[in-house]
């Protein structure tokens, strides 16, 4: 295990798991040179898998398809194919092989894993903007964008981290608008009583 861990470029003494990810330089224990180590999480779960693949044992045990050498533990639901317990993906309660979750993947037939998703805050905020150019389409757009980020409301935001504040400013200037219409309708009809 000490040969996945990380190591000191000046000595190579493998990095203590307490001096990873710290804010601070840390002295390497072997050569007391400054140094910092960070590491992405996964990192840690690989390092630290309580799932590994197991040497097959006995003779007529199942052997993954990829790792001859390997126990297999289950079969893909994609092809069937035995697997150990390193090559199983699971996805939402499936197993699959490597070659099929690509194969998923590539051709959009597992219908769990996530490519893209619809950032209906960037819609909303185009349907308030976009339409101000040309002011009478907001008499249309605006009870949409309103619609749409009520409706959108608790949808996962987009693949990064985001706000409500984009639904927010949407809402309020689709309000707006629909105020000044308010407003102009009634001025238009106080116009033409008074005539």
């Amino acid at each position: 295990m000490s040969s996945q861990r990380p190591r000191c470029p000046e000595c190579r003494t493998p990095i203590r798991e307490t001096e990873i990810n710290q804010l601070r330089l840390s002295p390497c224990s072997g050569c007391a040179s400054l140094l910092q180590a960070e590491l992405f999480p996964a990192f840690f779960r690989i390092f630290h898998s309580a799932q590994s693949a197991e040497d097959v044992l006995v003779e007529g045990e199942s052997t993954c398809f990829y790792h001859p050498a390997k126990k297999a533990v289950l079969p893909c639901h994609g092809c069937g194919r035995f697997v150990c317990a390193l090559c199983d993906c699971d996805l939402g309660g499936e197993h699959f092989c490597p070659a099929c979750l690509e194969a998923g993947r590539t051709r959009k037939k597992i219908k769990n894993i996530e490519r893209q998703r619809t950032r209906y805050d960037n819609i909303a905020l185009s349907l308030v903007f976009f339409p101000m150019i040309v002011f009478y389409v907001t008499f249309i757009t605006a009870p949409v964008v309103i619609v749409l980020a009520v409706k959108h409301w608790n949808s996962p935001p987009s693949m990064i981290d985001r706000t409500r504040t984009r639904y927010v400013i949407a809402i309020t200037l689709a309000a707006l608008q629909i105020l000044g219409w308010c407003v102009l309708i009634f001025v238009l009809i106080g116009t033409f009583y008074e005539r």
